[in-house]
């Protein structure tokens, strides 16, 4: 089951993304399993719907899912290591903000690496 930790400052629905991908990756839902509705999601989540919506989208974007009508959500067949990376270049783009960073002065300093 999926969950969010209220203390995240991120906001909802890339912690709703996350645990996906998370859960994605943790073997829970493998290439070609549906997804629940997102209403069920959101209930379940405690969230609005349209959140859910929202982090879906995004990870269809990533390649994660497909959508298809009348069949739901479901786990993309050629999901490959880009989502991850996404996944993790959010947290270190969040980790740089704390710190007072802007995303120009972390693209800066990933170039400057070996």
């Amino acid at each position: 089951m999926l969950t969010l930790d209220l203390n995240d400052a991120r906001p909802l629905h890339q912690q709703v993304a996350s645990a996906i991908r998370h859960a994605i990756g943790e073997g829970a839902y493998t290439p070609g399993d549906r997804l629940p509705p997102a209403r069920d999601l959101a209930d379940a989540l405690g969230i609005n719907a349209n959140t859910v919506l929202r982090a879906l989208r995004d990870l269809r974007d990533e390649g994660l899912l497909e959508f298809r009508r009348g069949r739901g959500v479901s786990v993309a067949g050629r999901a490959d290591g880009r989502a991850l990376l996404v996944e993790r270049a959010r947290e270190l783009l969040d980790e740089a903000r704390r710190y007072g960073y802007r995303r120009e002065d972390l693209i800066t300093i990933l170039e400057e690496l070996p």
